[in-house]
C-alpha cells in the first residue's frame, strides 16, 4: 500500500509540476515574440522606421543571452521555482508597461528588460526536470517541454491578430501581460524544486565522481570548467545552433531569390522544416531515453551519443543535398522532404546537446553547466552570423552585440514594411553566389 501511494504521489506531482512549467514557458516564449506579432499595428500608430525597429528587436536578443547565462548559475544556488516565477512576473509587468508607452527609447529599454527577464525561464525548468525525472525519462520530458515554444509560435500570431483586430495592440499586450502575472503566482504554488519538498524521496541519478574523487555535492565550478567534455558540448552546440538558424532564417529566401521559387514554396519549406524539427525534438528525447533505460547510466559516455552523431551526419547530408540538388525545376515534394529532413536532423541535436549539458554535470552544478553551453549559441553565434556576411551589406544597419538589425540598402527591395528583415533580404540579394558561400571576414 505504501509503495502504491508513493507511486501515485510521484505521478501526481510530476504532472502538476510539468504542466505548470509547460504553461509558464509557453507564456515566456509568447511574450518574447509578441512584439513581432503586433509590429504592423504598432507602426501604424507610432512612427517607427526600420532603424527604430532594429534597435528594439536587437535589444531583447542581447539581454537574453546575458540573462540566460546568469540564470543558469543562479538556478544552482537559489530556488528554481522562485526564479522561474519571478521572471514570469517581470515579463508580465514589462509587457503591460510596454502597452502604455509610445517612445522609441522607452520601447527599447522595456524590451531590453524583457530580455533580461526572459532568461529566467529555461534554466530553472532544466534544473527541476532533472530532479523530478529519472535519467530514462528525462529526455522525453525535456523534448515535450520544448514543444511549448512550437505551441506559442503557432498560436501566438493567431491570438495576437484576433486581439488586435477586435481591440488594439495595446489591449493585446496588456491583457496577455496581466495573464502572465497571474500565471506567475500559480507557478510559484505548483512548481516544486524537488520531491523532498512534498515528502518524497529524491531521484537516484547514479553515483558519479568528479575527477578529484569528490562527491557530486562537493564538486566545484573550477572542476566543471576544466572538463574537456563540457567544451566539446559547447562547440558542438554552437555549430548545430548555427546550422539550424541559417536554414530557418535564410532557407526561405534562398529558395526565392537564388532558385526562383514562389513565396508559397518558400513558406511551405518553412512549415516542413518546423514540422520536421518538432518530430526530431520529441524523437531525440524518446529514443535516447529508451537507450538510457536499456544501457543504464554510465560513468563515461552516454547512450544519447549514438543518435546525436547519426543526426549530425544526417544534417550534413541534408544541407548538402539542399545546396546542390535544388534547382528552379525541382519538385515540391523533394524540397519539402529536404526541409523536413533538415529540421529533424538539426532540432534533434540541439535538444540533445541541452540534455547532455545537464546530465554531464554534478547535480549541484547542472544549471551552471547548461548556462556555459547555452552561452556559446546565445552570445557567440549571433556575432559569427553577422561576421560571415560581407561587410558592405550592412553600410547603414544598426549593430548591437553583433546581431543584425533592420537595415536599408540601395539595391535591395523590402518585401513588406514591418514584416521582413531588410538585412536578410540584402544578404541573399548581394552574396556572390549564395548565403552558403558567404565570405568569413
Amino acid at each position: 500500500m505504501t509503495s502504491t501511494m508513493s507511486t501515485l504521489g510521484y505521478g501526481y506531482y510530476r504532472i502538476t509540476v510539468f504542466l505548470a512549467m509547460f504553461i509558464g514557458y509557453t507564456l515566456y516564449y509568447y511574450h518574447r515574440k509578441v512584439f513581432s506579432f503586433v509590429m504592423p499595428s504598432v507602426m501604424e500608430e507610432v512612427k517607427l522606421d526600420k532603424d527604430d525597429l532594429g534597435l528594439i528587436t536587437s535589444s531583447i536578443a542581447a539581454a537574453y543571452g546575458i540573462s540566460k547565462f546568469v540564470s543558469g548559475i543562479l538556478a544552482d544556488n537559489i530556488s528554481a521555482s522562485w526564479l522561474f516565477s519571478s521572471g514570469l512576473l517581470l515579463v508580465g509587468i514589462i509587457n503591460v508597461l510596454f502597452s502604455w508607452s509610445s517612445s522609441v527609447w522607452t520601447f527599447t529599454v522595456l524590451w531590453f528588460l524583457n530580455g533580461l527577464a526572459q532568461g529566467f525561464g529555461w534554466p530553472p525548468c532544466a534544473k527541476v526536470l532533472r530532479k523530478w525525472f529519472e535519467p530514462s525519462q528525462f529526455g522525453t520530458w525535456w523534448a515535450v517541454l520544448s514543444t511549448s515554444m512550437n505551441l506559442a509560435g503557432f498560436l501566438g500570431p493567431i491570438i495576437s491578430t484576433v486581439m488586435v483586430m477586435s481591440y488594439s495592440w495595446r489591449t493585446a499586450l496588456s491583457a496577455s501581460g496581466f495573464i502572465c502575472v497571474g500565471c506567475a503566482f500559480l507557478c510559484l504554488i505548483f512548481i516544486k524544486n524537488e520531491p523532498t519538498e512534498v515528502g518524497l524521496a529524491n531521484m537516484e541519478l547514479g553515483p558519479k565522481k568528479s575527477k578529484k574523487g569528490s562527491s557530486e555535492d562537493d564538486s566545484t565550478v573550477m572542476e566543471l570548467l576544466t572538463s574537456p567534455y563540457l567544451w566539446l558540448l559547447s562547440f558542438g552546440y554552437l555549430v548545430m545552433f548555427g546550422v539550424k538558424t541559417c536554414c530557418s532564417d535564410w532557407g526561405q529566401l534562398f529558395l526565392m531569390q537564388e532558385k526562383g521559387h514562389s513565396a508559397l514554396m518558400g513558406t511551405s519549406y518553412m512549415s516542413a522544416l518546423e514540422f520536421g524539427g518538432l518530430i526530431g525534438t520529441v524523437a531525440s528525447g524518446y529514443l535516447t531515453d529508451r537507450a538510457m533505460a536499456r544501457e543504464g547510466v554510465k560513468s563515461h559516455g552516454s547512450p544519447r551519443h549514438k543518435l546525436l552523431l547519426a543526426m549530425m551526419m544526417g544534417v550534413v547530408l541534408s544541407v548538402y543535398l539542399f545546396r546542390v540538388t535544388v534547382t528552379p525545376d525541382s519538385s515540391q515534394f523533394w524540397i519539402l522532404f529536404l526541409g523536413a529532413s533538415i529540421g529533424l536532423c538539426s532540432y534533434g541535436p540541439v535538444a540533445l546537446f541541452g540534455m547532455l549539458s545537464i546530465e554531464c554535470a554534478p547535480l549541484n552544478l547542472s544549471g551552471t553547466s547548461h548556462a556555459v553551453v547555452a552561452l556559446m549559441a546565445n552570445a557567440l553565434h549571433p556575432k559569427l552570423s553577422s561576421r560571415c556576411l560581407p561587410e558592405p551589406l550592412f553600410p547603414r544597419g544598426l549593430r548591437l552585440t553583433g546581431i543584425r538589425s533592420w537595415t536599408r540598402t540601395k539595391n535591395s527591395t523590402a518585401l513588406k514594411t514591418g514584416k521582413t528583415l531588410a538585412g536578410r533580404e540584402s544578404a541573399l540579394l548581394h552574396c556572390d553566389q549564395s548565403i552558403w558561400r558567404a565570405r568569413w571576414i
